[in-house]
């Protein structure tokens, strides 16, 4: 087990723990526009196990493992948030813990306009 929680509610706030492009065991495919992709299913599928959606992510700390991949990461995220954007960090990394993954995202939302979840 793998000492971490994929979220932690605090207040009004959110906390998603870092995702990936990993679906059924295997990461989504080589490239960090497919990664990409996969890593914000996972984002939005951790956020709705506390009631939100990506609409309700205020800010986003994102890691890449080669900055040349930041226009392709750029243009999977533009499509699954809308204005106003959360706001973003964009961090160049050497290695994530999973072999062969080249984006991790992780999250914060806020939670003040809906009820804990049950």
């Amino acid at each position: 087990m793998i000492p971490l929680s994929p979220t932690r509610r605090v207040g009004g706030l959110v906390v998603v723990s870092g995702q990936i492009g990993r679906a059924a065991g295997a990461l989504a495919g080589p490239g960090v526009r497919e990664q990409t992709e996969q890593a914000l299913h996972n984002l939005a599928t951790a956020l709705a196990t506390e009631g939100l959606t990506l609409a309700d992510v205020v800010k986003t700390t994102v890691f890449l493992t080669d900055m040349r991949d930041y226009q392709q990461f750029n243009d999977a995220y533009r499509r699954f948030f809308t204005a106003p954007f959360p706001a973003r960090s964009v961090v160049a990394v050497v290695r994530l813990p999973v072999e062969g993954a080249c984006v991790e995202i992780e999250a914060l939302a806020t939670a003040a306009t809906h009820p804990a979840a049950p």
